[in-house]
């Protein structure tokens, strides 16, 4: 457990708390965290959790964005239903951008464990991308995510980042009951 570990794990659960609050501040505190897990993904030779968190750090910025536009008379940008359209194409991206990046990383790379760790990171990118549109189905799918992440953790003994995932989980299963009881229309 290195102080950089432990700084990025309060970082994070910092600022999913704030996003199952709905609270706009998630995006730049999670923006530093994702930079710092970066940092130590990198040193771990998870080369795909990198990526992944060099994507989330763009995507933190697409969210704060996102978050201020289409706001309500409470000042919130609603959360929403998405279609099942949009479910079923971003789950089948995701599972094709997984299995790409598992073969790069299997072939191009020393990167340890490159399959489940690439197919982590393409369903992450879409649950982050769901969480940046307020679709409730997010947290569905941040749960499945979390729960794997917490094994995948495990196996490589990082246990505070273990965890981690494991208060991710409890976040996630809390912000599917708040935006669950405060969603709108499909989109």
């Amino acid at each position: 457990m290195t102080p950089l570990e432990i700084i990025a794990s309060a970082l994070g659960i910092t600022s999913v708390w704030l996003t199952v609050r709905q609270n706009p501040l998630c995006w730049p505190i999670g923006l530093l965290m994702v930079l710092l897990y970066a940092w130590f993904f990198f040193d771990a030779r998870l080369y795909s959790a990198v990526l992944l968190h060099g994507v989330f750090a763009a995507m933190q910025l697409y969210g704060w964005w996102q978050w201020r536009q289409g706001v309500d008379d409470s000042g919130r940008r609603p959360v929403s239903t998405a279609s099942r359209n949009e479910v079923l194409i971003g789950l089948g991206v995701a599972l094709l951008l997984g299995l790409a990046l598992g073969l790069a990383m299997a072939r191009l790379t020393e990167a340890v464990y490159p399959w489940p760790d690439a197919l982590l990171t393409a369903f992450s990118l879409l649950a982050q991308l769901w969480m940046a549109l307020k679709r409730w189905q997010c947290w569905l799918l941040w749960i499945v995510v979390d729960v794997l992440y917490v094994g995948f953790f495990t196996l490589q003994e990082y246990w505070l980042t273990a965890g981690l995932y494991g208060v991710f989980t409890t976040l996630a299963v809390l912000g599917l009951r708040e935006w669950r009881a405060s969603r709108t229309a499909p989109a």
